[in-house]
């Protein structure tokens, strides 16, 4: 039965979380920080983050913003002209940086395409989540494209109206419970979660129970044995 797979990106076809995690690592550096240890540092990144991220969604650029605001609120020195363009430097890093394919993604989508219809469904800035497409070249295999600032249960009710895709014989594939697998049950939808060891942490979650099937594979080649 031909069947309808939504399918996440960042870290789920290519690596993403990674880089952030590297800028985060060289902003604590330059922070230099007398008493904060580099998690509490991140306590106050993620309060900003979960405030700005309403606002201002995702990506690289509004994560540079939010890096600005944990140095202004935390930096013990003097702030220097240079030190903003600094920290924003760090964040434009992670656009710049080669594009790394999660192994076994190309051939697999090209498998699943061949069988199923698919859908590509992300979340973030617009423009830099388009880029990542073009550079993956895996543009070729999904029928369609959607691009949204949040991933929740009634963006996907919207997808699914507007695709007029059957709930039953429709799955959401992702490594993110947050945003791919919970979201997706809540909206009547089957979901498949492919962990991914560096997913961001605030995309952690449980993962819950819907109406719909849920499948859990080690990695993203293996739904090939299923689909």
């Amino acid at each position: 039965m031909r069947q309808n797979l939504i399918v996440d990106a960042d870290d789920t076809l290519w690596e993403n979380n990674i880089y952030f995690e590297r800028a985060f690592d060289d902003f604590i550096d330059f922070l230099d920080h007398s008493t904060l240890l580099p998690e509490e540092v991140r306590a106050v990144l993620d309060e900003i983050e979960l405030v700005n991220n309403k606002t201002h969604g995702y990506g690289s650029k509004n994560f540079a913003r939010n890096l600005g605001q944990c140095y202004e609120r935390l930096v013990e020195r003097e702030i220097k002209p240079n030190d903003i363009p600094t920290i924003l430097a760090l964040a434009e890093r992670i656009i710049q940086h080669p594009l790394e394919l999660i192994e076994g993604v190309p051939e697999t989508l090209e498998y699943l395409a061949s069988h199923h219809d698919l859908t590509l469904f992300t979340k973030g800035h617009p423009e830099e989540q388009k880029l990542k497409i073009d550079r993956s070249e895996l543009g070729i295999f999904f029928g369609h494209t959607a691009i949204v600032k949040e991933k929740d249960a009634s963006s996907y009710a919207a997808l699914v109206e507007e695709r007029k895709m059957a709930p039953d014989v429709t799955w959401m594939i992702g490594n993110s419970p947050k945003s791919d697998v919970n979201p997706a049950l809540a909206a009547g939808l089957n979901a498949v979660y492919v962990p991914h060891e560096r997913t961001w942490h605030l995309e952690k979650t449980e993962l819950a129970t819907g109406v719909g099937k849920l499948l859990v594979v080690k990695q993203f080649s293996d739904l090939r044995d299923h689909f």
